[in-house]
């Protein structure tokens, strides 16, 4: 009894004793006491640390939290989300905050491979200066790598022409002086249709018809700032079916102009002239006077001229459209051209698919960045409808997006209420939001695209924090949110991760250029 207790209090005080067996009864143990060899002593540790000075023993442990509940609702604890490991299907976009381990991750990948969303979108969101951009390019850069064709049909500031110059892809510029665009041009879509069997061939052609009619519809609905009459778009029609069948060659707006203006008999029978030449010219003046406008306008210099650049879609770099040049102040031609390089650059995503389907081609994907959300959205008549429309059919037409814009706030800020609404679905129709730094001001909104903790919530504005003064260096230190991101699934806990660039991004990811090589002093000069 009393070995027992002392094996006891050893193990109690952090010592196990071995001792050697007994043998024989009482009476052999009372001889042989005296012979017994002593004890073979192991020091361990106790549950509260080893004692004696310097064994870091601790005076009080805290119970761990303790929950009772019914079988039927403890059940649904399982999955525990603690220790679960981040996902590593995607392209690798830095190391999770908590756990430091490596997260892959992007709206492609997880859509196609993992199955983890149900679109393949994305919606970034971050005060400026926080590395929003730098995170979509390091998407780029992975997904090129994985066979994915991006495209940056339209660049604002530009953010990524350098990183698409970089991977050997085509970089095209736009603007007054820089370049033209015909949006007349078929572009790829000529030359894929006639490689095509005929029912497929007809159907390409088709549609590159109503992507000519919407387009110069839409570049009306600009100059004008209102829609077109359902009569005029009729006549227009008409006219570019005539022009099909009259002009040699990929035809521009001037040569559009000319068939209005002649009045053919196929264009003036939709037109309701019954041969009256009066009725002709009351139902296509307005129509012809926009289209004058447009050439002789501000826009003229881009529109009516052939193609400076055709896009190119054989080359894995990926192409980047430059409108940077366009000055913001011209909200009206910066609107038509991003309109035009959209319908270019998704025709030719639809004639590589109409290859595809029919086994001439293998089957592509496609990676659309569309930064600067706000000013697209805020450009013109029609872009809502386009990014809407992208959105929702993307599944469909093998594409992946990623949006990128400051704050909820800015999808909100649109003038009509239908585009408000349609802004605010396209947040919630993404398969993942990944949130910056942003103010407590946006937690309420985010919150409804993607429920967040209140430790998520306090995590994202924290990040938003300004960076703190360093008397040494005389300079800010960085900000406490560059380069950190969460990244939101639907309700799922979100994961915090930090985006680290190689030696290799850091060229690509300046964006202060304009203030690094500069005239300006460090000190006043003498």
């Amino acid at each position: 009894m009393n070995d027992s207790l002392e094996h006891l209090l050893d193990a109690a005080d952090g010592e196990t004793t071995v001792r050697d067996a007994d043998v024989g009864g009482e009476k052999k143990g009372k001889k042989d006491k005296k012979k017994r060899k002593p004890a073979n002593t192991e020091r361990k540790p106790g549950y509260r640390g080893f004692t004696g000075r310097s064994g870091g023993r601790a005076s009080f442990v805290e119970m761990p939290p303790e929950w009772r509940g019914t079988t039927v609702q403890v059940c649904g604890l399982w999955p525990f989300g603690a220790g679960s490991g981040t996902p590593m299907v995607g392209v690798p976009l830095g190391r999770q905050l908590i756990t430091g381990t490596a997260l892959c991750c992007d709206p492609i990948s997880w859509f196609q491979r993992a199955n983890l969303i149900h679109n393949p979108s994305a919606l970034v969101l971050g005060k400026p200066g926080l590395g929003k951009s730098t995170l979509v390019r390091r998407m780029v850069v992975g997904l090129a790598g994985y066979g994915v064709f991006p495209m940056v049909l339209g660049d604002l500031k530009p953010d990524y022409a350098d990183l698409i110059r970089a991977m050997g892809g085509q970089v095209i510029r736009l603007g007054r002086g820089l370049g033209s665009l015909n949006v007349l041009d078929p572009g790829a879509t000529a030359s894929v249709a006639a490689r095509l069997p005929e029912p497929a061939r007809a159907r390409l052609t088709a549609e590159a018809h109503g992507r000519r009619l919407n387009i110069v519809s839409a570049l009306i609905t600009i100059v004008r700032g209102a829609p077109i009459a359902d009569t005029e778009r009729t006549i227009l029609n008409a006219a570019l079916r005539v022009l099909d069948e009259r002009h040699q060659g990929v035809p521009v707006l001037p040569d559009l102009i000319r068939v209005i203006d002649e009045g053919p008999e196929r264009v003036r029978a939709v037109a309701l002239s019954r041969g009256n030449d009066d009725r002709y010219r009351r139902a296509s003046d307005p129509l012809h006077a926009s289209l004058l406008g447009l050439l002789d306008g501000s826009m003229g210099e881009t529109f009516a001229h052939q193609t400076t650049t055709p896009l190119q879609l054989d080359n894995p770099g990926g192409v980047c459209i430059d409108i940077s040049g366009i000055d913001d102040a011209d909200a009206e031609l910066q609107a038509a051209v991003l309109l035009a390089c959209w319908s270019d650059g998704f025709g030719a995503v639809e004639a590589m698919h109409a290859l595809a389907d029919e086994g001439m081609a293998p089957q592509r994907h496609f990676f659309v960045v569309l930064d600067e959300l706000w000013r697209v959205l805020r450009s013109g008549r029609g872009l809502v409808d386009r990014v809407d429309a992208l959105t929702r059919l993307n599944r469909q037409r093998g594409l992946g997006q990623v949006m990128i814009t400051h704050t909820m706030a800015d999808l909100l800020a649109l003038a009509d209420h239908a585009d408000r609404l349609k802004a605010k679905g396209f947040a919630e129709r993404a398969g993942m939001v990944i949130c910056g730094g942003l103010p407590q001001a946006e937690m309420p909104m985010v919150n409804e695209v993607a429920r967040m903790s209140s430790i998520e919530q306090r995590m994202i504005v924290d990040w938003s924090t300004p960076p703190s003064w360093d008397p040494t260096l005389n300079q800010d230190n960085e900000p406490p949110g560059r380069g950190k991101f969460l990244v939101k699934v639907g309700g799922r806990p979100g994961i915090p991760f930090k985006v680290e660039l190689t030696a290799v991004e850091a060229d690509v990811n300046d964006t202060n250029k304009r203030w690094i090589h500069s005239t300006t002093r460090a000190t006043p000069a003498s």
